[in-house]
């Protein structure tokens, strides 16, 4: 069966089960729920280190009230982590290529920070669809331009947020490909790609 360069964008199946709800849910399992003991294994002690630690220093430049932020992005951040290192294993799926999970993660993310940005200082949140000082003619387009751009942010970086982490393989297969079909004809210039 002859593949495409462009396969590596399919959603992945076994048996007729996506990978990708397999890779989503498997990093929960390797991080057990802590105990009420008093002293826990070695795997929980380095967790929660590991976990303390990326805290304080996620919460280090934030004042005060950013601080309740702290629970989901920890989480976010962690469960990426784990997705993305267990994607380096040999014969696995990085679900973050994938653009549904990208955008499934961004969407809510982006409508969070409007909506609260919205809610706490609506005239500072305003104020970024109009700059200051543009000239009164210009002032009704430039709104809706930049309306329209604050709805096609989530989108435009989930794409290239997936074209990123999938162009590297991409490139890798387009020159292994033109190095193999370039072996008979030109093999030193094979052998330098």
């Amino acid at each position: 069966m002859a593949l495409s360069f462009f396969d590596q964008f399919m959603s992945p199946t076994y048996l007729g089960i996506p990978l990708i709800a397999i890779a989503l849910v498997f990093p929960w399992i390797l991080y057990p729920s802590p105990s009420n003991r008093w002293l826990n294994n070695r795997l929980i002690t380095l967790q929660s280190w590991f976990i303390n630690r990326f805290t304080q220093q996620l919460l280090l430049p934030l004042n005060p009230g950013g601080h309740k932020w702290a629970l989901i992005l920890t989480s976010l951040m962690i469960f990426l982590l784990s997705m993305n290192l267990l994607g380096l294993l040999p014969y696995t799926f990085t679900p973050t290529t994938q653009l549904s999970l990208n955008m499934g993660l961004a969407v809510p993310f982006w409508l969070a920070t409007v909506i609260i940005g919205m809610r706490n200082q609506p005239t500072a949140a305003l104020g970024h669809l109009l700059p200051e000082g543009t000239p009164v003619p210009l002032i009704p387009v430039l709104i809706i331009i930049e309306t329209i751009s604050l709805f096609i942010r989530p989108l435009a970086l989930g794409v290239r947020l997936t074209a990123n982490l999938t162009a590297g393989h991409l490139l890798i297969q387009l020159i292994a490909t033109a190095a193999f079909v370039l072996l008979p004809m030109m093999t030193t210039v094979a052998i330098l790609t």
